[in-house]
């Protein structure tokens, strides 16, 4: 499946520190369950949404939310949509081909301390 799920802006949330023009790839541990190995890259078209997955994920470095553009085809997150929103109303994708960060985001939402321990 390709853009036509959706035009974006897409985000990716992490603890990373990335530039400008950096590639997101395929192939490393995941950050919430190392033993896996991820096949894809996940985002969404959601600032906030990002926000959130920057904010779980582990580590002690500061959440961060980073505008990314797909280099190459993308469907709709099975994960998400096939076992909690079907019709995808999070806007979550992902994809086997790398994603090239644009900029990062400053304008999220942070989520309550209270929501995270949810």
């Amino acid at each position: 499946m390709t853009g036509a799920l959706d035009d974006g802006p897409f985000f990716h949330g992490t603890k990373a520190d990335l530039q400008h023009g950096e590639l997101l790839t395929a192939g490393f541990r995941s950050n919430y369950r190392p033993e896996v190995v991820m096949n894809h890259v996940y985002f969404t078209a959601f600032r906030d949404g990002a926000g959130l997955a920057a904010e779980l994920a582990p580590g002690d470095r500061e959440p961060r939310v980073y505008e990314v553009e797909p280099l190459g085809a993308f469907e709709n997150d099975p994960n998400v949509t096939d076992k909690k929103f079907p019709g995808n109303p999070t806007r979550s994708y992902r994809s086997a081909e790398p994603l090239r960060v644009v900029g990062e985001v400053v304008d999220w939402t942070r989520s309550s301390a209270e929501a995270l321990a949810d």
